[in-house]
């Protein structure tokens, strides 16, 4: 008896309070990651024409390379990683370099072919890419350099556009000053009327002149 009484006891208890590590059992999902590439040689790369996206252009799986990592996808995902051969990690969203990269631009590669325009691409090796990648950036090496290769193509201007709307915008700006001054100015017409209160005073002299006037006439 004492046994069961025991038993029920217990059972009682675990419904009532249940074991805390049941609470916090681990329902997170793991993401695979994407096998490794082999490569025979240190890649070489080529930049996409338009943009500062570089590109491993001989290997199956896109690879590329942006602002110091190294990106690429694999079923449905994207990953980066700071090598081109290891260390890749799950990158939550499509990345926003990605937008700018045709999906036809290994076609173009094999064609020597952009826009319609010879494409003549200069192969850069991997280390060159990863040593300038930000210098070239910042002082437009691409456009200089023949427009990345691509034969009578014209550089976007967009970014250069940029800067001018933001100066308008800043120029834009005092005009709520110049609001402000415009409703400030009645102010000072409304005080102008009270200074001319001394000048009224005068005409009172000149009819006290005409009044002495008037009175000569009674001393003769």
């Amino acid at each position: 008896m004492k046994k069961l009484l025991f038993r029920t006891m217990f059972l009682a208890l675990l419904f009532l309070f249940p074991v805390p590590t049941m609470a916090g059992v681990d329902v997170g999902v793991s993401i695979s990651l994407p096998p490794l590439i082999v490569f025979a040689a240190p890649p070489v790369m080529v930049v996409i024409p338009e943009t500062y996206v570089y590109v491993v252009p001989d290997v199956h799986d896109e690879i590329f390379f942006y602002d110091g990592w190294w990106w690429r996808p694999w079923e449905g995902r994207w990953y980066r990683s700071r090598h081109y051969d290891s260390g890749w990690g799950y990158y939550q969203r499509v990345p926003t370099f990605y937008r700018n990269v045709p999906p036809g631009w290994r076609n173009d590669y094999r064609d020597h072919h952009w826009g319609g325009k010879p494409w003549n691409y200069k192969p850069i090796p991997h280390q060159q890419v990863e040593r300038n990648w930000s210098g070239w950036k910042k002082t437009n090496h691409w456009e200089k350099q023949q427009t990345w290769g691509v034969e009578g193509l014209k550089p976007r201007t967009q970014s250069k556009q940029a800067p001018k709307a933001d100066q308008q915008k800043s120029k834009a700006k005092p005009q709520s000053g110049e609001v402000q001054s415009q409703h400030s100015q009645p102010q000072h017409r409304e005080a102008a009327p009270q200074q001319s209160k001394p000048a009224q005073g005068k005409p009172d002299k000149a009819k006290g002149k005409s009044d002495k006037g008037q009175g000569k006439p009674d001393k003769e």
